[in-house]
């Protein structure tokens, strides 16, 4: 059997890839909320806010270390799978994912340990510090990870030499265009996921009775968020749009499945690409709309992938339909965002049951959506793996299919052990709920301790 070690290897690159992108996605929404908890403990005084950081630190804890592993594993890929991007572009990506690692991760590291063990050992302001630069540190890993990766999609600030890739503008390169936006497109989806799991999981306990003050605080702290953030989100995608447009037309016309270059392009809501035959089937459209989102003009000339050699393209159909489920979400996000919006103004906020089923439902929406956002940004680079300098399949290794297909193997079955081992321990926590002492829940506490002051025995004990 031939098996194809460029294809392989960009299987496997996607498998790992999206299974680590589950606990960033996750944490560093998490470390952020944790922090304004810890701060609104210490303003408030509100023994709930405590009740609720106790709970979400062990979820925390637990995502950061699978989050930490499984990217570890994943820079070896650069060495083992595709050498040929190590050498050609090693001097600029290199030194990115190596400030990831001494800015980003040496932080979080340092301060994790108070943050998870130090609760009562230090004074209230350095554990309130070290959560929040956990938190920092966690912003930080994503400004370098997606600096480095929107370079992939739009390289600036270099010249080749002897075929080599040469920096000569670092600012150039970390702002690169894509950049600004995509850091801020994928920052806001990772706060809307972690919103909707803290959501969803405070409904399932509003729904049985359990822990009611602590999940409605939670209930009503992530309504407020993703009605802020889900408008956002998507006046950052239009963003987003606009500058594929401009530096990567192939990938927007595979993603809106546009054959031909023109102008009053329709949106297509439905259809099934037929590459080979360079047309749609069974479409659904609206006449416009297209081109009024993608050029903000009623009948704008958008490009089509006929002007594109059949080598250059992506998969069409692939990218065309991880958008739609992206977007499609992305506006359902919106109408729970609206809708929380209508019943806390309606006063029925905690008592409309099915509106807390649907947020329980809606619990893994952000995982999926920003899963799918990936597929789309990565698979319409195709077949490019820096965009217009090095073809994926030249930047690969000399290594057999079949060797391949053995690590793709051992990673599957290793990765499906881990993240069932993960899940369990999360769902067994959340099983076991935020519950707090009832002398806890009286808790009396108004004001701040004094900075760099010891916590009061009696007051962390519950007592």
């Amino acid at each position: 059997m031939d098996l194809d070690p460029v294809l392989l290897s960009r299987f496997q690159f996607g498998f790992v890839m999206s299974f680590h992108f589950l606990f960033p996605a996750f944490t560093i929404g998490v470390a952020s909320w944790l922090a304004v908890l810890e701060a609104l403990w210490l303003k408030t005084g509100h023994a709930e806010y405590r009740t609720l950081y106790k709970f979400w630190i062990k979820i925390f804890a637990v995502s950061f270390g699978v989050g930490v592993v499984t990217g570890i594993v994943m820079t070896y890929q650069f060495g083992t799978n595709w050498s040929e991007l190590s050498r050609i572009g090693g001097s600029i990506l290199g030194p990115l994912l190596g400030y990831e690692v001494v800015m980003a991760f040496f932080l979080e590291a340092g301060f994790l340990g108070i943050m998870l063990f130090g609760w009562d050992k230090v004074p209230r302001a350095v554990h309130l510090a070290a959560t929040v630069a956990v938190a920092v540190g966690t912003a930080l890993s994503a400004f370098w990870i997606l600096s480095a990766n929107s370079w992939l999609h739009t390289p600036a600030g270099y010249e080749l030499v002897n075929g080599v890739v040469e920096p000569i503008d670092w600012f150039a390169i970390v702002f690169n265009p894509s950049f600004p936006i995509r850091f801020l497109h994928t920052v806001t989806a990772a706060y809307l996921t972690t919103a909707f799991v803290i959501i969803g999981v405070s409904a399932w306990y509003l729904l049985r009775g359990r822990a009611v003050l602590e999940s409605r605080r939670a209930f009503s702290m992530g309504l407020w968020l993703i009605a802020v953030l889900a408008p956002l989100q998507i006046f950052f995608g239009d963003q987003s749009g606009l500058e594929v447009r401009e530096h990567q037309p192939a990938k927007l016309a595979a993603i809106e499945a546009h054959w031909q270059t023109g102008g009053d392009v329709p949106l297509i809501l439905f259809a099934w690409p037929d590459q080979a035959g360079e047309k749609n089937d069974f479409t659904i459209e609206i006449p416009h709309i297209g081109s009024l989102i993608l050029t903000h003009s009623w009948g704008g000339s958008v490009q089509g992938l006929k002007d594109f050699p059949p080598q250059d393209r992506p998969s069409v159909a692939t990218v065309f339909w991880t958008f739609r489920v992206m977007v499609g979400l992305g506006f359902l996000m919106l109408g729970a965002g609206v809708l929380g919006l209508v019943l806390r103004a309606t006063g029925r906020l905690y008592d409309s049951r099915w509106f807390q089923r649907i947020m329980v439902a809606m619990i893994p929406s952000g995982f999926v959506a920003v899963i799918a956002g990936w597929y789309t940004t990565e698979i319409g680079r195709q077949p490019w793996v820096v965009q217009g300098l090095l073809r994926t399949e030249d930047a690969h290794s000399p290594v057999g299919g079949g060797s391949v297909l053995l690590s793709v193997v051992l990673f599957v079955l290793i990765y499906a052990m881990l993240l069932g081992s993960a899940v369990y321990y999360i769902v067994k926590l959340i099983r076991i709920g935020p519950e707090a002492p009832e002398a806890d829940r009286e808790e009396t506490f108004k004001t701040p301790a004094r900075p760099f002051s010891l916590p009061d025995a009696s007051l962390e004990s519950g007592e």
